[in-house]
């Protein structure tokens, strides 16, 4: 079960835009892998943090397309969107982690692209490459062997 510890506030800080009250957060925790000994097999350390990025009401329409869509391989078929921490040997360190991964995560999903501008390349790049693809090429030939005009 999870422990009782206070939670840094009521609302997690994603971007200057975006609040998520943590009342939308849902935790679990299991028994985790790796380095402990006995505390490991009887000890549940490794936290899941559990957000419906689907049908959260503190997203706009936008986000939520942005989010399902950038992390959709990350988002379940409910529109669940799960972050696992179990690097740590106690529960409230892995929540405190799966909270900043979380939190991180949104700020990906969420940033704004800049679209690419096409560009050509300068007569000058053009030269350069010809003069080292034929460059290239004499090494080439010089390596077969000796030609007739040698």
């Amino acid at each position: 079960m999870i422990d009782s510890s206070p939670l840094p506030s009521d609302f997690l800080t994603v971007s200057g835009e975006l609040s998520i009250p943590m009342s939308e957060i849902r935790f679990t925790a299991d028994r985790g892998t790796g380095p402990g000994g006995q505390h490991v097999n009887k000890v549940s350390t490794r936290v899941t943090l559990h957000f419906q990025a689907a049908g959260s009401p503190s997203l706009n329409e936008a986000q939520r397309e942005l989010v399902l869509a950038r992390l959709k391989g990350r988002v379940n078929q409910e529109g669940e969107l799960k972050v696992v921490a179990g690097e740590y040997r106690s529960q409230s360190a892995n929540k405190a982690a799966a909270l900043a991964r979380f939190a991180a995560l949104m700020r990906q999903a969420l940033a704004r692209q800049t679209p690419r501008r096409a560009t050509r390349p300068t007569r000058a790049s053009k030269q350069r490459r010809l003069a080292a693809k034929k460059q290239r090429g004499f090494i080439k030939t010089r390596r077969a062997g000796p030609t007739p005009d040698d």
